[in-house]
């Protein structure tokens, strides 16, 4: 087809304006410009203050310079960063250990807020609200409906401690509206998922995070594991994301002997050059069997627990390569509330190690690495895990360890593929097995509680369930009705056994029914029989 000369010149004339347009801008702006930058050493506030003065719309200083700062901090490591006053205490909060609010859990299902757990030490406990209510005014008016999601229960119910929120809930088997008052106040957030005996004389206790309050709940958890007769311990830090130092070390020293390296840090500054911690004599858990649980989303201080463990040949880390993360961040609040967050030392192991990953091709392929393991077979085999020999190094003991990339364990315990195919990820992401069995156990949570936890965990058939469960999800456009096969099936009814465990009672609960099908618990209870 031949071309008009008027379409041959368009990209001439496009690229004339353009050229135009960056001489106008010279013309106009030169003596501005130089006058910005006449007096000024600071190039970035001078720019600001240019695009503030000169820039064709309108901009906004604060989110500039916010947007500024927090790219320029990004470039230097994936983990030194920025945060505004409301992130900040967005991400601090699970640290501290607790928050302003009335204290419950919640669950939106069919456009209605579900109480999900009443939080233990929190505004709500002592007022009568329940499990299973079911919100539907908050100070009088309509809380229900599509514009109801998690940001605005959250913005709704948290709140300034002292103040008053009047919250009305339907709750199951009765006609009336029940109303409360409740009075904003602290809510604690617990680190310490489950804590209990799994198997005669092995303890278990989970643990999600290290905040500052985990280690007074560790030491709480192991008084009453050791009262039921603890001799053996199986500490999980699977999905533990880390959190403080001092807390990490802490508990390593309940572990270890006096004298033992639990982990240094070394950095640029002089202030922080170098930091030894060194165990000392208080330890209740220093000679009996240990176990450490790990995985590909185990973290930072849940690292320097694995490593200290496995450095000083002082029990058996079990389950899969950890994520690698060995760089100390120190916080530094701003006048305006804002703070960021920067690098400033790297960890080591007792052996020397520094088990930290690369990060010199960006942010964005640094925490894309779990799905990088997946897809090249390292969360299932193994032999797929290749380390450099330059990061070899040895334990007292002899044992080779290897750094540079988080912590393999001792033992290897697989990814199961197998239980959680297609079907059962689509029913899991669409959080159908957890809507399912909160509608089942309001209808049945008087009957669970009467007869109690033990009854529940020793005769419910999670498979019976299966084929209402399906039947839900096939109305909600999720299920195609091809047949589950076994090892699926097998896993489904268990998570959905523990689902409504904890819709009724609570975390713990949860975890005492999934651990029995869990084969990373397996081969910790395996390991523990050989152990004296």
């Amino acid at each position: 087809m031949k071309r008009s000369g008027a379409f041959i010149y368009l990209p001439i004339a496009f690229a004339l304006i353009f050229i135009s347009g960056i001489w106008i801008g010279k013309f106009i702006g030169r003596n501005n410009i130089h006058r910005s930058f006449a007096s000024r050493t600071d190039k970035i506030n001078g720019i600001i203050d240019y695009v503030q003065d000169q820039y064709v719309d309108t901009v906004n200083r604060e989110k500039l310079v916010d947007k500024t700062i927090a790219d320029m901090l990004q470039e230097l490591d994936p983990h030194s960063a920025y945060m505004t006053a409301e992130e900040r205490k967005r991400m601090n909060e699970p640290l501290e250990g607790n928050f302003e609010g009335i204290g419950v859990e919640f669950n939106i299902l069919s456009d209605t807020i579900r109480v999900m757990n009443v939080i233990t030490g929190g505004p709500s406990e002592n007022t009568g609200l329940h499990a299973g209510d079911r919100i539907v005014f908050v100070d009088g008016k309509p809380f229900t409906g599509k514009h109801i999601d998690n940001s605005t229960v959250m913005k709704t119910l948290r709140g300034k401690g002292g103040t008053k929120v009047k919250i009305s809930v339907k709750r199951p088997g009765t006609k009336d509206l029940a109303t409360f008052e409740i009075t904003r106040g602290t809510v604690p957030i617990y680190s310490i998922d489950a804590a209990y005996m799994l198997k005669g004389d092995v303890g278990y206790i989970k643990l999600s995070r290290f905040a500052a309050t985990s280690f007074d709940e560790y030491l709480q958890s192991f008084k009453k594991l050791k009262a039921n007769g603890m001799k053996k311990l199986i500490l999980d830090l699977r999905g533990n994301g880390g959190g403080y130092l001092n807390i990490a070390v802490s508990l390593a020293d309940e572990f270890l002997t006096k004298g033992q390296m639990i982990v240094y840090t070394k950095g640029r500054s002089v202030r922080h050059g170098g930091e030894k911690f060194i165990a000392s004599t208080t330890g209740e858990f220093e000679n009996n069997p240990l176990m450490v649980l790990i995985d590909e989303n185990s973290a930072s201080a849940s690292e320097i627990i694995a490593g200290a463990i496995q450095d000083n040949d002082r029990g058996l880390i079990i389950g899969r390569r950890s994520f690698g993360k060995g760089l100390v961040q120190q916080e530094r609040e701003l006048p305006d509330g804002s703070a960021f967050r920067l690098t400033i030392a790297r960890y080591y192991t007792p052996s020397g190690r520094c088990i930290q990953r690369p990060y010199d091709k960006g942010s964005e392929e640094y925490f894309q690495e779990e799905y990088d393991r997946f897809k090249k077979g390292e969360l299932e085999n193994a032999d797929s895990i290749k380390f450099l020999a330059s990061q070899k190094f040895t334990t007292p003991k002899g044992k080779v360890v290897y750094g540079g990339g988080g912590i393999m364990p001792d033992i290897f315990v697989p990814l199961d593929t197998t239980e959680r195919n297609h079907d059962v990820n689509e029913l899991l992401f669409h959080n159908l097995v957890k809507d399912f069995a909160l509608e089942y156990a309001d209808s049945k949570r008087e009957e669970f509680q009467k007869k109690g936890f033990p009854h529940f965990r020793d005769t419910f058939d999670g498979f019976a369930l299966l084929p209402p469960l399906l039947d839900y999800a096939s109305k909600q456009g999720h299920w195609k009705g091809t047949k589950l096969a076994k090892d699926p099936e097998a896993f489904l009814a268990n998570y959905l056994k523990a689902t409504i465990a904890r819709v009724v009672w609570n975390e713990e609960s949860f975890y005492e029914i999934y651990n029995q099908k869990d084969k990373t618990i397996a081969r910790a209870l395996l390991e523990t029989s050989k152990s004296n």
